[in-house]
C-alpha cells in the first residue's frame, strides 16, 4: 500500500483465546513493516488484558461497546454513538477490518472516519466499496488467512509461528501450584466453551489412566467455570491426577504446558496456547472446521477428528484407542 500509515484502528473484537493468537502472526507482520506506527486494537470488554498479553506489538487495546448488526456485540444506543465519536476524534490514517468475513461491517468502517480502509468483506459487497476490500476467503487456514491479507497491504512476511512470552512472576506462581519436574507430566484439558466440542469426561479420564500407567503424573487443567468437568474426570481416573482448574492464569498456564510433555485437549483455546509454547499435543475435533483451526504443524500437534466433520454424519465419536495412540506416538 501506498505510505506509511502513523495510527492504525484495528477491529478484531472476537472472544476467544484462539481468535487472538491466530491473528498474531499477521499483527506480526504488521508492526515489522510498520515499525513507528501506533497499532491499537477494537476488542470486546473484559478482553483487554488478555489481548495486551496475547499480542504484545500491539501499542493499545480499544474496547469496543458494540454497534447494531454486529452479532457479537450487537447493543442499541447509547454505547455506538460515544465510542464511534470517540473513535473519529482520534483522526486514523488507517482501519483494518479483521473480525471475521466483515458481515455487516461495510457500513461500519466508514463510521470510523479514517483516512483509508482496509480488510475483508463477503464477495458481493467488495466492488460497492472499493479497491482496498477483498473478498473474504471462505476455505483456507485462519492464520493463513490473515497473513494473506497482510501480503495483500505489501507487508513483509514474518512467518505462521504463534508466540507467548513468559513472564518472571509465572514461575513463582507455578512452582506455588506444582512440584513436578518438566517432562514428566502431561496435561489434560477436558472442557470447551460449548458442549459439543467437548469429548467425554470419561475418555479424557482412560486417556490420563493410560498415561500415568506409563510412568506420567496427569495434570488436568481448565477454567473455573470447568470445575465440574475436571472434577469428573479425576473421579474416573484409577490414578490419582492433580486437579488445577480455575488456579492458572494464562501465563501460569502457558509455562506448565511449555513444561509438560504432552497435552490432550478439546478444540479450544488451549490447543493454540500449546502451538505458541511449542508443546506436543493432542486435540479432538468434534464441532469446528479442523481446515481452520487445527494446527499447522501436524509433527509436533496431531489431530483427531470426528467423523461427522468428514462427510460420515453417522459416525460415532472418535474412540479412545485412536486418541491414545496419537498421545503415544508423540511421547516416543
Amino acid at each position: 500500500m501506498k505510505g506509511v500509515p502513523e495510527r492504525v484502528a484495528i477491529l478484531r473484537a472476537l472472544p476467544g483465546l484462539g481468535d487472538m493468537l491466530c491473528a498474531g502472526p499477521a499483527l506480526r507482520a504488521m508492526r515489522t513493516g510498520w515499525p513507528d506506527a501506533h497499532l491499537a486494537l477494537v476488542v470486546l470488554p473484559g478482553t483487554e488484558t488478555l489481548a495486551a498479553r496475547v499480542l504484545p506489538m500491539i501499542d493499545e487495546t480499544l474496547p469496543f461497546p458494540g454497534c447494531p448488526g454486529i452479532p457479537e456485540r450487537s447493543v442499541p444506543d447509547p454505547p455506538w454513538p460515544v465510542f464511534r465519536a470517540a473513535m473519529q476524534a482520534r483522526r486514523w490514517d488507517l482501519a483494518v477490518q479483521m473480525h471475521g468475513d466483515g458481515s455487516h461491517l461495510d457500513a461500519f468502517m466508514p463510521q470510523l472516519a479514517a483516512s483509508r480502509s482496509v480488510g475483508y468483506l463477503p464477495a458481493a459487497a467488495c466492488p460497492a466499496n472499493g479497491p482496498d476490500w477483498f473478498p473474504y476467503p471462505e476455505t483456507g487456514h485462519e492464520i493463513l488467512r490473515w497473513t494473506g491479507l497482510m501480503r495483500q497491504l505489501g507487508l513483509p512476511d514474518r512467518g505462521t509461528d504463534l508466540q507467548f512470552a513468559d513472564h518472571p512472576g509465572d514461575r513463582a506462581a507455578l512452582a506455588a501450584l506444582l512440584d513436578a519436574r518438566p517432562g514428566r507430566y502431561v496435561c489434560l484439558h477436558p472442557g470447551a466453551s460449548t458442549p459439543v466440542r467437548r469429548w467425554p469426561a470419561e475418555r479424557f479420564a482412560a486417556i490420563g489412566d493410560a498415561l500415568a500407567d506409563r510412568g506420567h503424573s496427569v495434570v488436568l487443567t481448565g477454567t473455573a467455570g470447568e470445575k465440574a468437568i475436571t472434577a469428573a474426570v479425576a473421579g474416573a481416573m484409577r490414578h490419582p491426577a492433580i486437579d488445577l482448574a480455575g488456579r492458572t492464569p494464562l501465563g501460569v498456564l502457558a509455562l506448565l504446558l511449555r513444561r509438560a510433555a504432552l497435552l490432550v485437549s478439546n478444540d479450544t483455546g488451549v490447543a493454540h496456547l500449546a502451538v505458541a509454547t511449542r508443546t506436543p499435543s493432542v486435540t479432538v475435533f468434534l464441532a469446528a472446521d479442523p481446515d481452520r483451526w487445527a494446527p499447522l504443524d501436524r509433527d509436533r500437534h496431531r489431530i483427531v477428528v470426528a467423523g461427522r466433520l468428514r462427510g460420515q454424519p453417522d459416525a460415532p465419536l472418535p474412540a479412545t484407542d485412536e486418541v491414545l495412540a496419537q498421545a503415544e506416538a508423540l511421547l516416543r
